[in-house]
Formats: C-alpha cells, structure tokens, sequence
C-alpha cells in the first residue's frame, strides 16, 4: 500500500487549522490561499482534508462509528502511529464543527474549480467515502442520501455516481453495465471504448496528477478490479450470446 503518509502533510493540515482558529469550515479558504505557490501541496492537503471533514460528517450523519470505519478510514491514511492523536483532532473538529456538510462540500467544489484542479479529484472523494460507509459490511440509506447530496453538490453526473454507487453497495455482484456507466443495448465496441477510457483515467499517474495519496492506491485497485471485472462479465456474456 506504499509508505506511510509524510508527518508533513498532515504539520500542513495541523498548522492551518491552527491559523484558522480550529474551525475546519475554514480550512477550504486557507488552502486556496496560503498554499497558492504549491499546488501540488494543495491539492494532497485538499484531497485529505475533504476526506477527513466528510467522512467525519457521514459518521455523524449515520449516528454511529463503528471500528469498521475507523479501520477503513485508516486504509486511506496510512498515517504513522504518533499522528493518530491529530488525526482524531482533526476529525473530532470536522464531527464538531456546526458548518454543514453541505456548506462544506460546496467550498470543495468551489476550490476545485477555482485552483484548475482536475476534478476527477471529487469523484475520488466520492470513491473514498463509499470505501468507508461499506466497511461495516453494508451502505445504509442515511449514508446513500449522504453521498449522493454530496454528489450533487459536486455536479457530478447522475451516470457517474451510479457507477461509483454500483461498485460498491451491490457487494453480492454489481452491475457490470452500471460499473461501467454503459447500456445492455450499446453495441460492444461502445462498451470496449468506455471500458479503456476508464481505465486510462484511473491509471496511477493521474491519481498523482489529481494529488490523491499514495494510500489510496489501494482503493484505486480495487475500483480497477471492478472495471475489469465488469468488462470480462460483458465479453462473457456478449460471446456467450
């Protein structure tokens, strides 16, 4: 899964939520602006800022944190054991926080768009936040309507965030053709062309474009090995037909 997060980043994340009175609502504004000379600093602070501050939502919003999600939370961040008490700061803070998330996923998008980041990065989020909701074995409504509010906020497309959805709640067998965001009724070369531009999309250097953390490479494999997954089940089918 790579090595551990660099303390760095998160002295980064620490020293600007210091600067911003320890309200995380704030952070969004400090990042796009103390850190406008580093962008690629900025966009691993953003990405793991969103992912800290919303799951920490998400779990307020479910009701209940279960060790499952800490766990998974700790899939994404493999940070070393002496910053576990700031990363439980920074994500009591988010849990705390009386900004929304909703408030909070807007001045996401916003930063998004406004730094010239490619904005794959919030279907990473996305990606992320469902990686963290299935992990006590199942997506719940309240966590569905969570994400998808999120999703919308984001402006992602409907198609899009299904195919996210599909990976991950259908945890007996998803939708190959949901996976991969086509049609039964699209001819096979449509569906081979959609299947290789995904898979380009998801390749690891553009998940250091987008500045998403090593660690979460690892959700980044699983996401590829539903695409192909999806893709071999289709073929299957298709020859089979």
């Amino acid at each position: 899964m790579g090595k551990n997060v660099p303390m760095s980043l998160w002295d980064r994340i620490l020293s600007i939520v210091a600067a911003t009175g320890n309200a995380l609502a704030g952070v969004v504004e400090a990042v796009r602006t103390l850190l406008e000379g580093d962008p690629e600093t900025r966009r691993k602070v953003a990405f793991s800022v969103a992912m800290i501050a919303l799951s920490a939502k998400m779990a307020k919003a479910d009701g209940i944190v279960t060790e499952a999600e800490v766990s998974a939370f700790r899939d994404i961040f493999k940070f070393p054991d002496d910053q576990a008490q700031n990363v439980a700061r920074l994500y009591n803070l988010a849990r705390q926080d009386i900004a929304g998330y909703e408030a909070y996923a807007e001045k996401m998008a916003s930063l998004c768009a406004s730094c010239d980041q490619d904005c794959a990065m919030l279907e990473d989020i996305i990606d992320g936040l469902f990686h963290i909701a299935k992990s006590d074995g199942a997506v719940h409504d309240k966590e569905i309507a969570f994400l998808t509010r999120v999703a919308q906020i984001f402006r992602m497309e409907e198609q899009r965030f299904e195919a996210i959805k599909a990976r991950h709640v259908h945890l007996d067998g998803a939708d190959p053709y949901k996976v991969l965001g086509v049609s039964p009724k699209d001819d096979f070369s449509i569906i081979r062309r959609r299947y290789r531009v995904l898979v380009s999309e998801n390749h690891p250097d553009m998940l250091v474009a987008r500045g998403v953390p090593k660690e979460l490479y690892a959700i980044a494999n699983d996401r590829m090995a539903a695409l192909n997954a999806a893709y071999e089940a289709i073929e299957k089918e298709r020859r089979a037909a």
